[in-house]
């Protein structure tokens, strides 16, 4: 039943919290079989599985993350299967803003996402460790921000900033021990893409 499928992801997520997944990947795996449910899958069904995603026209590495996470869905849940080829995802030179495009969306952006989207250019953080600071992390007597909660198995940071991104952060409300607060991350790229979007247009810059 539904409820039952409900419940087995909430039970597979949970045991990868347990297990020291970060959260930024129990919400691909939540997100992924949401999806593939979404999108006419019986997830006690592998067949069913493979057919939703074989007409799916995502890229090769979405593809290939959406399998993988069924796979341990699968695993998880006493549920055998053959896994489609996964190949290898396409590789693409990425698009490099100039530091002027940078400049201009950080200034055209909200005082929240302007001061989030200015320390990530001047420490190049993980947006998830960005998400995480505390106010605790910043000497904003001496210009300095240290990362204590890195990601993907790095060393702990420290940075000398600039005086504009400590008065940008100054600006924040200290309502949560975290400086960008407690909710998810999906909030400030939402807005990120909006905000993007509509400078694109004004700016006809796409």
């Amino acid at each position: 039943s539904k409820s039952s499928i409900d419940a087995k992801v909430f039970e597979t997520a949970w045991w990868m919290k347990k297990q020291g997944y970060s959260d930024a990947t129990i919400r691909l795996f939540v997100s992924a079989l949401r999806t593939l449910k979404a999108r006419g899958a019986d997830l006690n069904d592998p067949e069913s599985v493979k057919e939703v995603i074989a007409r799916q026209e995502w890229s090769q590495a979405r593809r290939i993350n959406v399998i993988k996470c069924y796979d341990l869905y699968a695993r998880r849940n006493g549920i055998s299967w053959e896994r489609p080829k996964l190949g290898r995802p396409t590789r693409k030179i990425p698009f490099i803003p100039t530091e002027a495009e940078l400049d201009t969306l950080i200034a055209g952006s909200p005082r929240k996402l302007s001061a989030f989207l200015q320390l990530l250019k001047e420490t190049a953080m993980r947006a998830g460790e960005a998400k995480r600071l505390k106010w605790t992390d910043i000497d904003f007597e001496r210009g300095i921000i240290i990362l204590n909660e890195p990601e993907k198995g790095s060393e702990p940071r420290i940075w000398k900033v600039s005086p504009k991104l400590i008065g940008m952060l100054n600006t924040l409300p200290r309502k949560s021990p975290r400086v960008f607060g407690e909710g998810p991350i999906n909030s400030l790229k939402t807005t990120l893409h909006r905000v993007r979007k509509r400078l694109a247009f004004k700016l006809q810059n796409p």
